[in-house]
Parts: structure tokens; C-alpha cells; sequence
């Protein structure tokens, strides 16, 4: 599966994008949130608020219960702003 983090997301987890092995344990995008948890103290940052966080499947936006499968290209946006 390709990971795509936008803004502050891959500066705080220090890349742009990965690919991942999953397995049909993660069908849908708030198990994947769970697995990357996992990956890591940046990562558990920047899904601190993971109910605010921004998703995209395939380029189309997407809530945290969409199903998944490994092809899939998911993107992480951090939430957004106005003022």
C-alpha cells in the first residue's frame, strides 16, 4: 500500500511517502491509523488527533471506515485551519 503524509504530517514523520506490506487485517483506513501508531513516536504524534486527521483513497476523500486493499494509495492530511 502507498502512504502519502502532506504538509507538517511528513516533515514531522521525516518523509513523503512509503510503501507498506499490510494484511487483511487492516480493511479500513482506522486500522491502518492503528498500524502506523505502531510505527513509531513520530508517527503516534502525528495521529495524536487522529478524528481531525484528513483522508484521501485513491485520490478521492475518504472517511475513516473505507475499506481497504493493498493497492490502494491513501493519503494523510493534517486537519485545516482558517483565521
Amino acid at each position: 500500500m502507498k502512504i502519502l503524509y502532506f504538509a507538517w504530517f511528513g516533515e514531522k514523520i521525516g518523509k513523503r511517502q512509503e510503501e507498506i506490506e499490510t494484511n487483511s487485517s487492516i480493511d479500513n483506513v482506522d486500522k491502518l491509523i492503528e498500524l502506523l501508531r505502531k510505527k513509531g513516536t513520530q508517527y503516534e504524534e502525528v495521529f495524536a488527533e487522529a478524528s481531525l486527521v484528513k483522508v484521501a483513497v485513491n485520490k478521492r476523500i475518504a472517511d475513516r471506515q473505507k475499506k481497504l486493499a493493498p493497492q490502494d494509495e491513501v493519503a494523510f492530511f493534517p486537519p485545516i485551519t482558517g483565521g
